[in-house]
């Protein structure tokens, strides 16, 4: 039991490591900052809603999930 449970924590890290790296990168290539993400900025506030980039994100993960499933 022990031995599962230490396996999981490990895949679970490694996945969002990668998950993080893939956020790193598409960041620098724009993704995070399209027409339509709402930034709200005052004093000592700041929302960010990214409408645009999880549309985008989630039509792509549909996408590779549906081609993985074939």
């Amino acid at each position: 039991m022990p031995e599962n449970i230490g396996r999981f924590l490990l895949i679970a890290g490694v996945i969002l490591a990668a998950i993080g790296l893939v956020f790193l990168v598409l960041g620098r290539f724009g993704l995070g900052r399209l027409p339509g993400d709402i930034l709200i900025k005052r004093e000592n506030l700041t929302i960010y809603f990214p409408i645009t980039t999880m549309i985008i994100i989630s039509i792509l993960l549909t996408l590779l999930f549906s081609l993985f499933r074939r």
